[in-house]
C-alpha cells in the first residue's frame, strides 16, 4: 500500500504553444476557401466577440477562440507597423 501521508506531484509537459500569427494565417486560408471575404469576416469577429463570423473549417473558429481579440488586433498591427517599415 501507498504512503497517503506525502503529496505527489503530477507535472504535465506543455507542448509548443501555436503563435497568434499562425491562427491568423489558418484563419484567413479557411475563411477564402469557403468563398468568404477574410478581412470582412475577421472584423466583423474582433468587432462584436461573435465567432459565428469565422468559419468552423480546418478548425478556425476553435483556433480564433483560443486567443483574445485584443491579441489579434495586436498582431495585425505589429505586422502593419513591420510591413510599412515605421520601426
Amino acid at each position: 500500500m501507498k504512503d497517503l501521508s506525502n503529496t505527489q506531484f503530477f507535472r504535465v509537459e506543455s507542448g509548443p504553444q501555436i503563435q497568434a500569427k499562425d491562427i491568423l494565417e489558418i484563419v484567413y486560408k479557411a475563411l477564402r476557401e469557403k468563398g468568404y471575404n477574410p478581412v470582412n469576416q475577421m472584423v466583423g469577429y474582433i468587432m462584436s466577440g461573435d465567432p459565428t463570423y469565422i468559419t468552423s473549417h480546418n478548425g478556425a473558429r476553435s483556433l480564433v477562440m483560443k486567443l483574445e481579440r485584443d491579441e489579434l488586433v495586436e498582431e495585425m498591427l505589429k505586422s502593419y507597423i513591420k510591413h510599412n517599415g515605421w520601426e
